[in-house]
C-alpha cells in the first residue's frame, strides 16, 4: 500500500515547486553579477516554497475523490504529499551548486542523500515497519538540504526586482519538469499496457526485469549532461564551441554504444540467466532495448538538453507527448501479437524517434535564434 501511493505521487515530484529550480539553472547563466544571482535563487526558494504547498494542498483535496483499491492508500497519498517540500529544497540548492560550478558538491550531494535514504530505510523500516520507511522517505531529502545548504554562500537578504521575473521564467520550468514527468510515463506505459493488454502479472515481471539493465544503463549520458549543463548554456550562442561538444560527445557514445552493444549482445544470454534461467527466452527483447537506449545515449540527452539550453523546454514537452501517445497506439497493435517483444520494439523505436526529432527541432531552432542575433 505505502509503495501503491509512492508512486502516485512519485510522478508529481518533478513539478515540485512548479519546476523553478529548472529555471534558475537556465536563468542564473544569464545573470552578470552575484547580487543577482543571489535575488534569482531567494525569488526561486521562496516562490517555489509556495508552489509546492499549493500542490500538496491540491493533491490531498483530489486524494478524496479517488477510487483507490487498497483502504489505506488515501492516508499514505496525503502523508506523502508533503515529501513535495523537501524534494523541491534539495533540488534548489543541487541547481545551485551546479550553478557555481562546484560538481565536486554536487556529487557529494547525490551520494549523502543516497546514503541518509538507505542508512534511513534500513534503521526506521526495522523499527517501525511500513510507517518508517514513509518518515525515511520524508526526512532524507531535508537532511540532504540542511547538509548542504551552507555550501551555496548566499545571503539572505532582500530580494532585487529582476527582469528575469515574468511569466516566460514559471512557463520555463514547469514545460521542463512536465516533460520529465512525461518521459518518465514513457518507461512505465509498457508496463501498464502489459498488464493490462495480456492479463498475466508474470509478464509484467517478466519485462521489468529485462529492462532492468538497458533503463540502468542510461545514467551514464545523464551524468555527463548533469555536469556539462551549466556550461553549455553559458556558451550557448558561441557556434565553435557547441559544435565541438556536440561533436566531441557524440564521437564518444557512439564509441562507447559500439562496445556496449557488442557486449550485451554477445553476454546477453549471461546476463538474463542472473536473474533467472527463463528469462533467456527473452533474448531478443533484451538486444532491441539495448539497441534502442543507444538513441537516447547518442541523440535524445544530449539535443533535449541543448534544446533546454536554448530556451525550448516546451518543445521537449512536445516531443514527449507524442511520443507517449504513439507508444500507447503502437502497443495495442504489438503487445496482444508479439508479447515483450512488441513492447520492447515500440519502446526502441520510439527513443531513436525522438532522439531524432530533438536533433531536428534544436538545429533548426538554434539557426533560428543565431539569426536573430
Amino acid at each position: 500500500m505505502v509503495l501503491f501511493s509512492y508512486n502516485i505521487v512519485l510522478f508529481l515530484l518533478p513539478i515540485s515547486g512548479l519546476g523553478l529550480h529548472q529555471s534558475l539553472l537556465f536563468f542564473s547563466t544569464r545573470l552578470k553579477n552575484k547580487e543577482e544571482k543571489n535575488s534569482l535563487f531567494l525569488y526561486v526558494l521562496k516562490n517555489g516554497t509556495i508552489a509546492s504547498f499549493l500542490l500538496i494542498i491540491l493533491i490531498i483535496t483530489a486524494s478524496f475523490f479517488i477510487p483507490f483499491q487498497f483502504k489505506d492508500s488515501q492516508g499514505y497519498v496525503i502523508i506523502l504529499s508533503f515529501l513535495i517540500l523537501p524534494t523541491f529544497f534539495l533540488e534548489v540548492i543541487r541547481a545551485q551548486l551546479r550553478l557555481n560550478h562546484d560538481n565536486k558538491n554536487y556529487a557529494y550531494s547525490e551520494f549523502m542523500y543516497s546514503s541518509f535514504l538507505l542508512l534511513s530505510v534500513l534503521i526506521l523500516s526495522f523499527l517501525f515497519n511500513e510507517k518508517g520507511y514513509v518518515i525515511a522517505l520524508l526526512i532524507t531529502p531535508f537532511l540532504a538540504s540542511f547538509f548542504f545548504i551552507s555550501k551555496l554562500k548566499i545571503k539572505f537578504t532582500t530580494i532585487k526586482k529582476l527582469p528575469v521575473f515574468n511569466i516566460s521564467f514559471w512557463k520555463y520550468g514547469f514545460f521542463t519538469s512536465l516533460s520529465n514527468v512525461v518521459t518518465q510515463l514513457l518507461f512505465v506505459v509498457d508496463v501498464l499496457l502489459i498488464g493490462y493488454l495480456l492479463d498475466d502479472s508474470e509478464m509484467v515481471t517478466n519485462y521489468r526485469y529485462i529492462s532492468l539493465v538497458p533503463f540502468s544503463l542510461l545514467f551514464i549520458p545523464r551524468a555527463f549532461i548533469t555536469t556539462d549543463f551549466v556550461m553549455i548554456t553559458e556558451n550557448i550562442y558561441n557556434q565553435n564551441y557547441i559544435k565541438n561538444y556536440i561533436k566531441n560527445y557524440m564521437s564518444f557514445f557512439i564509441f562507447m554504444s559500439f562496445l556496449m552493444l557488442m557486449f550485451c549482445s554477445y553476454f546477453s544470454s549471461d546476463i538474463l540467466m542472473f536473474f533467472d534461467k527463463s528469462y533467456q527466452q527473452y533474448i531478443l527483447s533484451f538486444r532491441v532495448l539495448i539497441f534502442g537506449i543507444i538513441g537516447i545515449f547518442i541523440f535524445r540527452n544530449l539535443f533535449g538538453n541543448l534544446l533546454s539550453s536554448i530556451g525550448y523546454a516546451k518543445t521537449n514537452y512536445y516531443i514527449a507527448v507524442i511520443s507517449l501517445l504513439i507508444n500507447i497506439c503502437t502497443n495495442y497493435f504489438l503487445i496482444p501479437n508479439y508479447g515483450l517483444l512488441g513492447a520492447a520494439i515500440t519502446t526502441a523505436v520510439l527513443m531513436w524517434f525522438s532522439g531524432i526529432l530533438s536533433g531536428v527541432c534544436f538545429w533548426y531552432l538554434y539557426t533560428k535564434k543565431l539569426s536573430f542575433k
